[in-house]
């Protein structure tokens, strides 16, 4: 009796033990895709001030032809750069900022044919697409984490470990309809 009683307990230590060391495990692993998602989420933001800055770069050329539309990008252009990047919600809302401000640039320089053959113009230009490049990377990696964390939250048994200690599901980040309509090569990896 004393011998069934010691390995019913010995049983019921084991599986605490091993119930202990999976909860554990999936809690750094639930940390670990948080920090990545906040990393990813951080390169992004980087992106995009990086392009508002090569934006800054292309209003201050354009200023030269149309100095009160420049002026009013330009300080568009600094108030926006300033703006906190933390979640998905604000990314896609700077990125939609970001492509409003462009396609005001562009108009500029289809306005003015001197200013769209300047070489600083077009170098600032290109610095712009470049960023734009990174940014579509960045969001690639970030959906990628994004879509890990995403399945730790939402399958069993994790998501009852993820539930416990409070981890919530990541926003992924999207592509507008309108972009995609101008851009109908546009590449579905971007979401």
């Amino acid at each position: 009796m004393v011998t069934a009683l010691v390995l019913v307990l010995g049983f019921i230590v084991f599986l605490a033990i091993l119930v202990f060391i999976y909860i554990f495990n999936t809690q750094r692993k639930l940390v670990s895709m948080d920090e990545l998602c906040k990393n990813a989420m951080s390169q992004i933001a980087v992106q995009l001030n990086s392009r508002w800055d090569a934006l800054l770069a292309l209003a201050k050329t354009a200023a030269q032809y149309s100095k009160h539309e420049s002026e009013t990008l330009i300080k568009t252009i600094t108030a926006r750069r300033q703006a906190p990047i933390d979640t998905a919600e604000e990314a896609l809302k700077q990125q939609g900022e970001l492509s409003q401000v462009m396609g005001r640039l562009m108009a500029i320089g289809e306005a003015y044919p001197e200013l769209k053959a300047n070489e600083l113009f077009l170098k600032a230009a290109d610095g712009v697409n470049t960023y734009e490049e990174h940014v579509r990377m960045s969001r690639m990696v970030y959906n990628d984490t994004a879509t890990k964390m995403n399945r730790m939250v939402r399958q069993w048994p994790s998501s009852f470990v993820a539930s416990m200690l409070n981890f919530k599901e990541k926003a992924y980040l999207t592509v507008d309809e309108e972009k995609k309509q101008h851009y109908p090569d546009f590449d579905e990896a971007y979401k």
